[in-house]
């Protein structure tokens, strides 16, 4: 399929040369990085490092997951059948999406990869020629991908009329271009406009922002198309969409339906070809020129935001980070753990990129099993609120935050510097590990969860702090009970994806064991209603997390996991 994908793609040589490419340059570069794409495992099928067998089939697995990605789209196209425009323009809107969504987060990588210095820049090749290689590797490897997620797209399509089955191509190949250029577009304007250092923290807020958007659009975009009775929407109910190049697109295929093209198809349709080809031309001709040299700046622009940033902030950080360190351990062992976890996942783009994401889960999840309920509105299920328990289901959902911040906590690229450790003279790692844990339920999930209180205590009043008490008690034992299980690593010690050596199942069925049998009995001592069961059940859980907070900080150097070559 690669060798097809790269033989349409270069069919247009002359307009490549004419953009200042060299064609013998462009078509050894594509080789090259496709047939290392088929070589590269896939994370999900690569679970250790003793697994040394060459990954094959790459490019099926992603063409399946693809296929049934692509299923959840089709819900704006079953939904407006009435109005077929429209629910092309919601169809496209949601693709254009997860595509602009799948560069920034998975491709950016490939666009703003510097490796190419050590092998392509020694040699005579041009800025334009090394940027359209990168161009068109990510638009093969996009095509890969959108080819299986739309067939179902593809065949509703064709249940509703053939000839929009015969039509689909053209809006394909309008929406891969479309996204694509206009990521292209964004990144060399930031390149361009935002300082070296700076660049790679904008990046990864974009990154967080839309997987946030992404994970909301899952749970919520099904509701609010229920709740908006979106069966009954007409198009000229909804004018503002017109503005949408989604719906430039969905134009094009106007012309197919019973009733007739929309008023200015012609002129949406045009605008739907000519808005890629003005992105493309823009991107290439203009804002590539130079592009290696702003990607060496970039990549000389982490070294100083690595160590100089510290420093500069240091009178500000410094102190509250030494503040908490002295409050809450005793021991030199744990204040070094702690401030290593404080300042190491504060600077970790990965870590902030895997953990931040879940503390917006966790109010979307709550607000989508809150309107479950479709027989009733929105005002009925406020108002009806305060009178059940649902605020504490809301309050052990920050258990799965804590745990997915504890998670990452162990984990690092650099695990091999874990070295340090063991040159130290530490008669034991428990409290090293001790101080990291207090560092991370301080600085990310105390505040969370503060947040969560908030809006309990608004919603439920006042009597609800005894709830919190013990929820907050309860998911701390959960956390450090799991940490016990599975966590007895240092810091940053260990790779992600390290194979397990036993009793995974167990640990994986522990982990929603016990929030689950916490939360009910939590539930049980609220039905009785009696303040002091709840006192009982809170000094009963506090002996427990005392327990397992011993057991943890005492952890030996027997009893630590460490990374297996």
């Amino acid at each position: 399929m690669n060798k097809l994908l790269l033989k349409l793609l270069l069919l247009p040589m002359g307009l490549y040369r004419s953009l200042g490419a060299d064609e013998v340059q462009l078509r050894a570069l594509l080789t090259v990085k496709l047939k290392m794409d088929d070589r590269k495992p896939l994370s999900t099928m690569n679970m250790g490092p003793k697994k040394k067998k060459p990954a094959r089939f790459t490019s099926f697995w992603t063409a399946f997951v693809s296929f049934f990605t692509g299923i959840i789209y089709i819900l704006p196209l079953l939904a407006l059948r009435h109005e077929p425009v429209l629910g092309l323009w919601a169809y496209f809107t949601f693709f254009l999406f997860l595509l602009s969504f799948t560069l920034i987060t998975d491709f950016s990588s490939v666009l703003l990869d510097t490796r190419d210095k050590y092998v392509v820049i020694p040699l005579p090749v041009d800025n334009r020629t090394l940027f359209l290689s990168r161009l068109l590797h990510i638009l093969i490897y996009i095509i890969r991908i959108v080819l299986p997620m739309s067939l179902p797209g593809w065949i509703v399509m064709g249940l509703i009329n053939w000839k929009l089955a015969v039509w689909f191509p053209l809006p394909l190949i309008l929406l891969v271009c479309t996204s694509l250029f206009l990521v292209m577009l964004l990144y060399l304007l930031l390149l361009r406009l935002a300082s070296p250092a700076r660049f790679k923290n904008i990046l990864n807020g974009f990154q967080i922002v839309l997987s946030i958007l992404l994970f909301s659009s899952y749970y919520l975009v099904p509701q609010v198309m229920e709740s908006a009775r979106i069966t009954d929407l007409k198009l000229a109910e909804v004018p503002w969409v017109k503005g949408f190049p989604t719906f430039w697109i969905a134009a094009t295929g106007s012309w197919l339906l019973k009733a007739g093209p929309v008023a200015g198809a012609l002129g949406y349709s045009l605008l739907a070809v000519a808005l890629p080809a003005i992105l493309f031309w823009v991107t290439v001709k203009w804002l590539a020129p130079g592009f290696m040299s702003r990607l060496a700046s970039a990549e000389q622009g982490d070294e100083p935001t690595t160590v100089a940033a510290p420093q500069k902030n240091r009178r500000q950080t410094a102190p509250k980070k030494q503040r908490w360190a002295q409050w809450l351990n005793q021991s030199t062992e744990a204040r070094a753990g702690f401030s290593l976890a404080w300042i190491q996942t504060g600077r970790s783009r990965s870590f902030r990129m895997r953990v931040l994401p879940t503390f917006a889960y966790v109010p979307v999840y709550f607000f989508y099993l809150l309107f479950l309920n479709k027989n009733a509105s929105f005002q009925q299920v406020w108002e009806g609120l305060p009178h059940t328990a649902r605020h504490i289901g809301l309050l052990y959902m920050g258990a799965f935050v804590l745990l997915q911040t504890l998670n990452y906590l162990i984990m690092s690229d650099q695990y091999k510097a874990a070295w340090v450790y063991f040159a130290m003279p530490l008669q034991q790692p428990g409290p090293v590990m001790a101080g990291a844990f207090k560092a991370v339920w301080v600085k990310y999930f105390l505040p969370f969860f503060l947040l969560i209180t908030a809006f309990v205590v608004y919603v439920w009043g006042p009597a609800a702090l005894w709830d919190v008490a013990l929820a907050l008690v309860n998911v701390t034992v959960f956390a450090l009970s799991i940490s016990v299980l599975m966590y007895r690593y240092l810091p940053f010690s260990k790779v992600e994806q390290m194979k397990e050596r036993g009793g995974r199942f167990f640990k994986m069925l522990l982990i929603f064991v016990i929030p689950g049998a916490l939360g009910v009995g939590h539930y049980l001592v609220w039905l009785a209603g009696f303040w002091w069961l709840k006192l009982t059940y809170l000094l009963v859980s506090s002996a427990l997390l005392w327990l397992f907070w011993e057991s943890y900080r005492g952890t030996s150097w027997q009893q630590l996991k460490t990374e297996v070559e």
